[in-house]
């Protein structure tokens, strides 16, 4: 994926347009990725990408709720619990 700094990115903004429409292009302040360009085509496929794993995912859980495959947490082990999924989220972030 290209990448242009941000001070570039303001200095030729038609131009990151025009590129953003074929390719997404990262956006980096003092050398660190801190946005992307894409069209907005693209955005939409991701976001309804999203939406139709989101979909599985439901579908999945009231699947295994049905056939009794779950478990039972108090607060304590909600709050836990969603520890947890924050953790394995920044660790898949980073991969």
């Amino acid at each position: 994926m290209p990448k242009l700094s941000a001070n570039e990115a303001k200095a030729r903004f038609g131009e990151l347009l025009d590129r953003a429409q074929r390719e997404p292009i990262t956006i980096e302040k003092h050398g660190r990725p801190v946005a992307v360009v894409m069209s907005s085509e693209e955005f939409n496929h991701l976001q309804a990408m999203k939406l139709e794993k989101l979909k599985t995912e439901v579908a999945k859980g009231l699947r295994d709720i049905a056939q009794g495959d779950f478990i039972e947490v108090d607060e304590d082990g909600l709050a836990d619990l969603f520890d947890e999924i924050k953790t394995e989220g920044r660790k898949a972030a980073k991969t």
